[in-house]
């Protein structure tokens, strides 16, 4: 009961409640210390998930990683712009499916094991944080697309990071 009230979701329809629900972490956007960390702790167990799209399946690895990877994004978007109408704030800090749903893209290319999952998580809250150039611009866009481009350009700078010191490292 208390997730459903901190998410005031008592008289939303059941779809507004799983989309908020999803959107929000399913309750890590409540976390009162950096919720966006809170909420980028998903990422790791849905790379898990999305493990067999890096391991191939007998195609070819990098454009499936891309494509599933650009589903995740595209869905970021309407998930957070409902989010952010339900809670009536821009970038509300319990909307966490940015942080998620975005994490993949500095993976892109790389192999799944613990230290390169580690590495990501790092750069990419590192990134989110310093919110590079244009990253923080992009915030300003209007609706979902604002939420999610900046964890887009912040992940992507992830990604640079993350390649470099794999290749160097390994």
């Amino acid at each position: 009961m208390h997730l459903f009230q901190s998410l005031e979701l008592g008289r939303a329809t059941a779809w507004r409640k799983l989309i908020v629900l999803l959107a929000a972490g399913f309750g890590l956007g409540l976390s009162p210390v950096a919720s966006g960390t809170a909420g980028a702790l998903l990422g790791l167990p849905l790379m898990l998930w999305l493990k067999p799209f890096w391991t191939g399946y007998g195609v070819s690895e990098l454009p499936t990683q891309i494509s599933v990877t650009l589903g995740l994004t595209l869905l970021a978007i309407p998930l957070c712009a409902v989010a952010e109408k339900h809670f009536g704030r821009k970038d509300d800090s319990r909307v966490v499916a940015d942080e998620f749903l975005t994490f993949p893209i500095g993976l892109l290319g790389l192999p799944l094991g613990p230290g390169v999952l580690a590495l990501a998580f790092f750069t990419n809250r590192v990134f989110d944080v310093l919110k590079p150039f244009p990253a923080y611009r992009a915030q300003r866009l209007p609706g979902g697309l604002g939420i999610v481009l900046d964890d887009v350009v912040a992940a992507c700078y992830s990604l640079l990071v993350n390649h470099a010191l794999y290749y160097l490292i390994r």
